[in-house]
């Protein structure tokens, strides 16, 4: 599966938020861009499992969207 997942550096926090829009309330941060990475990969797969576990379905929208940076 995959989902749009949208990093902010955080200044107070010296390191990276991930937020998943589809998936409300999934979040993870990390110092650095990997760590932020590999842990919202866990938020993600650990969501899943809640929700598979408590029989709940997700309705996701099969959108393709990437948000960036471009440097001028």
């Amino acid at each position: 599966m995959r989902f749009q997942v949208i990093f902010t550096y955080d200044s107070e926090y010296k390191g990276y938020v991930a937020d998943v829009p589809e998936l409300l309330g999934c979040m993870s941060q990390g110092k650095t861009l990997d760590e932020a990475i590999e842990n919202i990969k866990d938020a993600i797969t650990g969501y899943l499992y809640v929700e598979r576990k408590h029989n709940r379905s997700l309705e996701l929208k099969e959108e393709s969207a990437f948000i960036g940076e471009v440097v001028v």
